[in-house]
């Protein structure tokens, strides 16, 4: 699922800076300072890969709906996301490297990043509205900034706070009222999907806290997609819920190609963007996935939904607003910079 942008705002435990950035004084100008003009391109990229990014949300209810078993549509979208960002990293000459501890790194990304939460996700996706997963994957800067409290490798801020429970309020807005959700069964595949998000927001405090120094962000993200493809192969064998893709393609196939194709892409994307304009801009992409995974799910399947998920929305984008660093905060503009 779409959980990279979820991954900028994390630092580093000895500095607030990540590997790989732009110079520091490029970074602390910011898009702004280059005026609209510089400006319309990254913009370009980040509205047009956030509204993509969102539609993952909606090919993963038509897939499972379709018949796709959640741990084999999960296995396709680790392999062949995993395949393109690799041979994208080949090509320029930066491998991953396959050292112990590089090894090591990859797998827990895997579970923390991939594996577990993608098949959390793809569970819910059959019986939850598209637009609903789409707003609870807001709830991932927020608990990764509660992460970086816990370990100590951020600074308290009380408005990051209020962002925390402007998200915690939403999930109750979700979850709670009786008139929330279209069925009341819903409800705990929701929280399922809620526990995808602690998930990623995991991951993102042990990136903080491990990443190899000078990785390579497609290298890694991708090795981390094949690690979680290794792990899952077992299970599938286990679980005979191996999803195989037929010819013609019908909407299973599509959806899947979809996914990969998407994730991958919207990767690559959103790291050419830290590099052309810093972290602090890339990170608004959060809130175009949350928005366009509401629409997606209104285009696609007419969802219709309560003033209580609304409200949800709001306090969500609320919530990032007020978890997403800036620039003015001190920094250089690059810190947290993740793979």
């Amino acid at each position: 699922m779409s959980e990279g942008f979820c991954k900028t705002d994390v630092p580093e435990p000895a500095a607030a800076a990540g590997a790989g950035a732009q110079p520091a004084a490029s970074a602390a100008a910011g898009p702004g300072a280059r005026g609209w003009r510089a400006m319309a391109w990254p913009l370009f990229l980040l509205v047009s890969t956030g509204a993509a990014w969102g539609l993952t949300f909606s090919l993963a209810r038509i897939a499972t709906t379709a018949g796709a078993h959640p741990i084999g549509l999960t296995l396709w979208q680790g392999l062949f996301g995993g395949l393109m960002l690799v041979a994208l990293a080949v090509a320029r000459r930066r491998p991953p490297p396959l050292t112990r501890g590089h090894l090591g790194f990859y797998l827990i990304c895997g579970l923390l990043g991939t594996a577990i939460p993608s098949v959390l996700y793809f569970y819910a996706a059959a019986r939850v509205p598209a637009g609903v997963l789409s707003i609870t994957i807001a709830i991932v800067p927020m608990l990764t900034f509660a992460g970086a409290l816990l370990f100590r490798i951020d600074r308290l801020a009380w408005g990051r706070v209020v962002g925390i429970l402007c998200g915690l309020v939403a999930v109750l807005f979700i979850v709670l009222p009786e008139s929330s959700l279209p069925d009341r069964a819903m409800a705990p595949w929701v929280l399922l999907a809620v526990l995808a998000t602690v998930c990623y927001a995991s991951e993102g405090i042990y990136v903080a806290l491990r990443r190899p120094v000078g990785s390579d962000p497609a290298a890694t993200v991708g090795a981390m997609l094949l690690m979680a493809s290794v792990v899952l192969v077992p299970v599938i064998l286990a679980t005979d819920t191996f999803v195989p893709l037929g010819f013609p393609w019908g909407s299973l196939e599509w959806a899947v190609a979809g996914i990969v194709a998407v994730n991958a892409l919207s990767y690559a994307v959103f790291y050419h963007l830290i590099q052309i304009a810093g972290p602090v801009f890339a990170t608004q992409m959060a809130y175009v996935v949350t928005i366009a995974g509401v629409a997606w799910g209104i285009a696609i399947f007419g969802e219709q939904h309560s003033l209580w998920i609304w409200g949800a929305l709001g306090l969500m984008l609320a919530g990032l607003a007020l978890v997403t660093p800036r620039a003015a905060d001190g920094k250089d503009g690059r810190d947290g910079e993740r793979s």
